[in-house]
């Protein structure tokens, strides 16, 4: 017989605020280098940043611009194609959003996991 649950606890390990187009691996990267990089950061410094060949960062920049969290600006620089990739507002607000709902998650992940202090009986 299973134990019942309060009612506080349905739920609770469902993580219902994950969004989708942040949990993912190569996203996140590519995120958390544009926001330590206000200015942005060239196609070629973020792939190698993210460790990413052309064509996948491309398909996550991609991703990442339909969902309004990047914009891409592509330029000519001297003869040379540029692109520019920077977070937008709405996006770096959605980001730091997500970011404390992970904080809150490893938080009551690492309290549950410690055992609780014992008092001293000495």
């Amino acid at each position: 017989m299973k134990p019942k649950l309060e009612a506080e606890e349905t739920g609770r390990y469902s993580f219902e605020g994950l969004d989708r187009v942040l949990h993912e691996k190569a996203r996140l990267g590519i995120l958390t280098s544009l926001l330590a990089h206000r200015d942005g950061l060239a196609f070629n410094a973020l792939r190698e940043l993210c460790s990413l060949t052309d064509g996948n960062l491309s398909r996550h920049l991609t991703t990442l611009q339909e969902a309004g969290l990047i914009q891409i600006d592509k330029t000519i620089q001297g003869k040379r194609p540029r692109t520019q990739v920077a977070l937008t507002k709405p996006g770096r607000a959605r980001f730091l959003g997500y970011l404390n709902l992970l904080e809150t998650i490893v938080n009551g992940a690492l309290a549950v996991a410690e055992p609780k202090a014992q008092l001293n009986t000495v």
